[in-house]
Parts: C-alpha cells; sequence; structure tokens
C-alpha cells in the first residue's frame, strides 16, 4: 500500500556541507524539508520509490535501478565526506517491470549507465536518512515519452505496491522552473514563474488531473525540472484519497524549490 507521497527539490547546497553558509537562504526549505522527514519517519515505509529526473533518462524508455543497492557522495560538490549507501528492493523492481511490460510500457533496468546515485536522489535521502533508515528503495528514472505515459507507469506503481501489500512511500524529486530571475542559471523568461505559480497550486491542492494539461512547449520555456516525476507519482495516487499539505515554496536563487505532502487516507482516516 501507498502510505504518502512527497514533492520535493534537490538542490545540493541545501546540505550544510555543499551550501557552506548558502543553506540559510533558503531555511523554509530546509523546514520543509525535515517535516517531510519527520513524516516519513512516522509512516515508517517499508519501501521508498524515488523518482529523479538526474537518473539515467532515455526519450523513450524509463531506467530502473538494478541491483541489490546504490551508493554515493556528494564529491562532484567538494563535499564528498557526505556518503550514503541503500539497499534496493529488487522484488518490488521486477514486478514492477513485468507490469509494465505486460501493459506495453517501456521500462526496465537495462540501459544503466552509471551506479552512483545522483543528487535528484541524494538530497531527499539525506534528509529522510534522518528519520528513517529501514527502508529498501526503488530509484526511478523518467523518459522523454508523453506525460500520459509517465501517468501509466505511476499506475503500476500503485498497482505493485498494493499487490506486494508493501507499505510505501513516493518521493517526487524534481526543482520547478529555473528561469525565475536574470541572473539565474539560465536568465529568466516569463513563463518561468508562472509554471511555478501553477504548480503550486495545482500540487499544494492535490488537483494532479491538472498536470496533463501542461502544454511541452511552455514547459521547456520554463525551464522546468519535475514535472514528469510530478506526473509520475500523481499517477500513483489516482486510486487513493489524499490529504494534501503545502509546505513551502521559495526561489532566492532563481529556481523554484517546492515542497508539498500528500498522506494517503484509509477508511476515512490517514493511514
Amino acid at each position: 500500500m501507498i502510505a504518502g507521497a512527497y514533492m520535493v527539490p534537490h538542490p545540493p547546497l541545501i546540505v550544510p556541507e555543499v551550501g557552506r553558509g548558502q543553506e540559510k537562504n533558503i531555511q523554509n526549505t530546509i523546514d520543509a524539508y525535515h517535516e517531510v522527514g519527520r513524516s516519513i519517519g512516522r509512516l515508517k515505509p517499508e519501501v521508498i520509490v524515488l523518482i529523479s529526473p538526474h537518473q539515467t533518462m532515455y526519450a523513450d524508455y524509463f531506467h530502473i535501478s538494478p541491483g541489490t543497492g546504490g551508493r554515493g557522495d556528494f564529491g562532484r560538490f567538494q563535499a564528498g565526506q557526505v556518503k550514503m549507501r541503500v539497499p534496493y528492493d529488487t522484488e518490488f523492481v521486477e514486478h514492477l517491470c513485468r507490469k509494465a511490460r505486460i501493459a506495453g510500457l517501456p521500462a526496465g533496468t537495462e540501459g544503466e549507465r552509471s551506479r552512483e546515485l545522483d543528487h535528484g536522489t541524494m538530497v531527499p535521502l539525506y534528509f529522510v536518512n534522518q528519520y528513517r533508515t529501514s527502508y529498501r528503495l526503488v530509484r526511478m528514472g523518467l523518459s522523454g515519452l508523453p506525460l500520459s505515459v509517465h501517468d501509466q507507469l505511476g499506475q503500476k506503481i500503485w498497482e505493485t505496491a498494493e499487490e506486494l501489500d508493501r507499505r510505501t512511500v513516493l518521493i517526487a524529486s524534481g526543482d520547478l522552473s529555473h528561469r525565475l530571475k536574470p541572473d539565474g542559471p539560465y536568465g529568466y523568461q516569463k513563463e518561468g514563474p508562472e509554471y511555478d505559480r501553477r504548480v503550486m497550486e495545482i500540487m499544494g491542492k492535490g488537483n494532479f488531473p491538472e498536470l496533463l494539461t501542461f502544454d511541452e512547449s511552455f514547459c521547456e520555456r520554463a525551464g522546468e525540472c519535475g514535472h514528469r516525476s510530478f506526473v509520475m507519482m500523481a499517477g500513483a495516487l489516482k486510486q487513493v484519497k489524499v490529504t494534501p499539505r503545502r509546505l513551502s515554496y521559495e526561489g532566492p536563487f532563481g529556481v523554484g524549490y517546492g515542497i508539498c505532502a500528500y498522506e494517503v487516507m484509509k477508511d476515512g482516516t490517514e493511514s
């Protein structure tokens, strides 16, 4: 069963050893991340399914990490002393791949480019691991396929969690627009702030079907990062009722960072 789901960003500088003080400029995001960590600690998931835009990505295929586990560090960000190692849920991966294959969805464990954990995976787990470490990970990437296909694969995540009777938490890792300010990493586009406003309104209310109405060219002009992650998570939540909570939104560096939480309702009460 899916017990909860979370939309989170992945700025490496939020890790103190990387930020070296800059992280204080997104303190609301840090506080919200700790709230997510505490929530996951209370839910005590057996499995965490984490969807990252920086995992191996293909135009026409969804890559799911193979093997028994992964490891990584923040060496790319001059903080190699911050390391992590996580076990994978191989049975969940095999079951999900089989369900995807039966449904004609191009997803599997082939084509791995690197076994190292990406920062889209490690930043969320940096906070999760402060509150919960006894879980197995399913690490998934995105594709260049239509949003509707991401939604369909999300539904297979839900089916897998149900059929295996695993207490599961989903994490959709993704920044919002990278084009909020002229001095940001990709400059400014008017679509940037508009994208962030729309997504935070939709995700804050849990109006997930609206994610599928976004025009691809609008998303590209906005310089978004995590839209497909959010769509896949939304697909997994189609069969359940959730209590949505908007926890934070900030964009001081020209990139939007939004955090929302969804606790799944069971028999009229939170699971």
